[in-house]
Parts: C-alpha cells; sequence; structure tokens
C-alpha cells in the first residue's frame, strides 16, 4: 500500500488506537490488497463484498469477519473519506459464548502442570489479581505496592488506569520469584529488555489444559484464569 499505509498508520495513532489494534488493521488491509493485486483506491463496494464473502468460505473465524470488516470500514472511512461504501455491507455479527468456569481446584492443578517457575508465577498473578494478559505481561516492578497491597494496572482496557487487590501469598511469591530472577525494569522480561511473550504465555497455558484434559475453547474466567486469552 506504501503511502497509503503509511497514512493510515499515522491517522491511527492520532486516534489513539491500540497498538495491538493498528497491527491487526495493518494485516487485514494486506491481504486485502494481496488477495486482488491493486491499490484499494481502485477496488470498490462489490469487491469488499466479494473478499469478505471468499473469507466466510474458507471458513475464517467471527473474529476475523469482524477484524477484516473493521479494518476496511476505517481506511474506506478514514483513509479515503469513501464513508458509503460500507453502507450496504452488513458487519458480521460476533459470536457470543459462555465462559468455561474453572473450580479451584482445577486452576490448582492446572498452575501444578507448569513447570517453569517464572510462567507459573505470570499465571498465578493473573489468576489472583484478576488481569488480562497483556495487562499481567506490562507490569513494571514498581506497580507492585506492597504498603498498600495493590496492583496499578496502567493502560489497561478502554486504555484506563486501575488498581487491583495484590494478596499475602501473592506478595509473598513475587519475592521469591524477584530473588531467583532479579529483574531490573518489566516484572517479566523477555527478550531484548521486552516484556515476555504473550504467545509463549499462551502456549504454555494451552499445554497445561491439554494436559490436565480440559476443554480447548476460550474464554476462561473466575473461577478460572480471568481473560488470559483476551487481549
Amino acid at each position: 500500500m506504501g503511502e497509503l499505509k503509511e497514512k493510515m498508520q499515522r491517522k491511527m495513532e492520532l486516534n489513539n488506537l491500540s497498538h495491538r489494534t493498528i497491527q491487526i488493521y495493518l494485516y487485514h488491509m494486506k491481504k486485502f490488497v494481496g488477495h486482488y493485486g491493486k491499490s484499494p483506491e481502485l477496488l470498490g463496494k462489490e469487491e469488499i463484498e466479494e473478499y469478505l464473502h471468499s473469507l466466510f468460505r474458507q471458513k475464517a473465524s467471527t473474529s476475523g469477519l469482524v477484524q477484516a470488516y473493521s479494518a476496511l470500514k476505517y481506511f474506506y472511512s478514514n483513509i479515503l473519506e469513501r464513508t458509503w461504501v460500507l453502507e450496504t455491507i452488513p458487519r458480521p455479527n460476533a459470536e457470543k459464548k459462555l465462559p468455561v468456569v474453572l473450580s479451584l481446584t482445577e486452576v490448582r492443578t492446572l498452575l501444578e502442570c507448569v513447570g517453569n517457575y517464572k510462567h507459573q508465577t505470570v499465571l498465578m498473578l493473573i489468576y489472583s489479581g484478576g488481569l488480562r494478559l497483556q495487562e499481567g505481561l506490562h507490569l513494571k516492578i514498581k506497580d507492585i505496592d506492597s504498603d498498600r497491597m495493590q496492583i496499578r494496572v496502567e493502560r489497561g482496557k478502554g486504555k484506563k488506569d486501575r488498581y487491583t487487590l495484590l494478596s499475602l501469598i501473592m506478595l509473598k511469591r513475587l519475592r521469591e520469584y524477584y530473588r531467583s530472577y532479579k529483574p531490573k525494569y518489566w516484572l517479566f522480561p523477555g527478550r531484548e529488555e521486552k516484556p515476555i511473550c504473550s504467545s509463549t504465555i499462551q502456549k504454555v497455558f494451552q499445554k497445561a489444559k491439554k494436559k490436565l484434559g480440559l476443554p480447548n475453547q476460550p474464554p476462561y474466567t473466575h473461577c478460572g484464569i480471568v481473560s488470559l486469552l483476551t487481549f
């Protein structure tokens, strides 16, 4: 897309969209352009409708269809200023699934299936603090307030800061973890001084579920690993 890609990214950043949303929108626009091999300026309603239907025929997930639609709508409405292009194309309805609720015993057993001490600590903190995956992985050492027994979550859902409770058991665990790993800035650092990769923790979680024989479909909720697969 060249200049259009740069313009779209700049516009999304100015609109204060999350980093992940920007990545997802650019990814779907790249797929759309690749599907036709033409500039999106040369494509319109019929091509968009045909493309979305092709994703449906390929049995794309509902969330994938919604993301593709949203990316195209943002591009044509905000970059090309053709708000009318998607007016008559229906937006895919998101699926509504009841959450899988784990018992405390299942949670304890699941955590015991995780052999890596650091990964186990990440999952424990996400569960005990009721955190989303990205919230837990982007915690800094200074976000743990042992005096007030609170965890500060910066730019959580809706880009809002909030506090959640820190239990005595979790505080003890974090102190043991700190003595062992000695993190400097991020509480759970990964490579190149960045937070540990979300896919790493997701794979660990999936492996533990499989070992325990738990159902594979998300979402899991309290009592369970709270919003672990929610970004």
